[in-house]
């Protein structure tokens, strides 16, 4: 099974946070990843986006123009990478920041309240977790519990009383694509 998406927003969403958890995650899976990062000059508030690429076989390139998932957080990024969703793949975007939704009938559309639900959580910085819990709801390619063991790799140690927090974000983001 390969997986080819890219988490997209602006810069400080953790759009790169995203995409580097679900490849550290691959790879303590033993899987093939890439994990390619772009983003401007500007360290929050510019765009920001990851091309993550998890497989069990040989990842040919990581430079590709077609995704099986296009995770977005801002307008821009709908805007930008819904045509580049291969036909029936996925779009999960942030409905609480997206004035105009994809509307394509050939891919899965998945509105997420994610920003709306961070608030709820009394913190915005987990919206990147509620959002990749989506994610992996819609594309099981790695295990959730992976998932918590790539965390505690790529979170700094002085931000691990955090987990539980991430981990409530996370599943959360499960449930409201349940829903």
């Amino acid at each position: 099974m390969t997986q080819e998406a890219i988490f997209s927003g602006f810069g400080g969403q953790g759009v790169l946070t995203m995409g580097m958890l679900l490849g550290y995650a691959g790879i303590i899976e033993d899987k093939e990843v890439t994990w390619m990062p772009s983003y401007g000059p500007e360290m929050r508030g510019g765009t920001a986006n990851c091309i993550t690429i998890i497989s069990d076989t040989s990842i040919s390139s990581p430079i590709i123009s077609t995704f099986d998932t296009v995770m977005a957080l801002n307008q821009p990024s709908v805007d930008k990478f819904e045509e580049k969703v291969k036909k029936g793949g996925n779009i999960i975007y942030d409905s609480t920041n997206i004035l105009t939704v994809p509307t394509r009938k050939d891919i899965n559309i998945y509105a997420v309240p994610g920003s709306e639900t961070a608030v709820r959580l009394k913190n915005s910085k987990v919206l990147n977790m509620i959002m990749l819990g989506s994610f992996l709801k819609v594309n099981p390619i790695v295990k959730v519990e992976t998932i918590w063991k790539a965390l505690e790799q790529v979170l700094p140690e002085r931000y691990h009383h955090l987990i539980p927090l991430n981990q409530e974000a996370f599943n959360t983001g499960m449930e409201l694509i349940a829903k």
